[in-house]
């Protein structure tokens, strides 16, 4: 055991703080972009082109993978859980706004999501498509190639069909998403920290 892990053993007994985000990695000439305020856990994986905003985080299990094309992620938006990120060559690159929601176990591929945009948990968004800030795709969903979520709709099925628009009090409540992540990050950051079995 060495000194410092020792020494940590002793300060907190059975636990050792995480101060590490999970693997990045270039690919060729690619590296990963990410701010020093973005939070990254142990376990995603980032690999090549990708930059990642202030404030925004990227949680457990998922997989940003920038290898034919790039991946851009704004400030404050929350990559949740398992959700993988890729793109394809050409115009197919990923570009995700401020403050946008992606919930657990998505699949984004080749799309647009923009400022304020929430993709709800388990749904796929396919190459092509944009949803506008304040548009929202319901749980489960698959948002089919080149399909459009303006601002203040709801789309949900698979395939995705609009559904509603969005009371004004709705639109709010699905930005507050957002700014609970960015609290939760912080959170995590600061208090995350390996159990250790003595």
């Amino acid at each position: 055991m060495s000194s410092q892990y020792a020494s940590a053993v002793e300060a907190d007994a059975g636990s050792l703080p995480v101060t590490e985000a999970g693997p990045l990695f270039r690919l060729g000439s690619a590296s990963p972009s990410i701010d020093s305020d973005a939070w990254i856990a142990p376990t995603a994986t980032v690999i090549g082109d990708v930059t990642i905003g202030a404030g925004s985080g990227v949680w457990f299990g998922c997989i940003l993978r920038g290898d034919v094309n790039s991946i851009r992620i704004g400030a404050r938006s929350n990559i949740q859980d398992g959700t993988i990120i890729h793109v394809d060559p050409g115009e197919m690159s990923v570009t995700i706004g401020d403050d946008v929601t992606i919930g657990h176990a998505c699949v984004i591929h080749g799309c647009k999501l923009e400022t304020g945009a929430f993709v709800g948990m388990s749904s796929t968004v396919l190459n092509g498509c944009v949803i506008e800030g304040g548009g929202v795709l319901g749980a489960g969903s698959l948002l089919t190639s080149g399909k459009l979520i303006k601002t203040g709709e709801l789309w949900m099925g698979a395939p995705a069909r609009f559904v509603r628009m969005l009371s004004g009090d709705e639109v709010a409540e699905f930005a507050g998403t957002a700014r609970h992540y960015v609290r939760n990050a912080g959170r995590f950051r600061g208090e995350l920290a390996d159990v250790v079995r003595i």
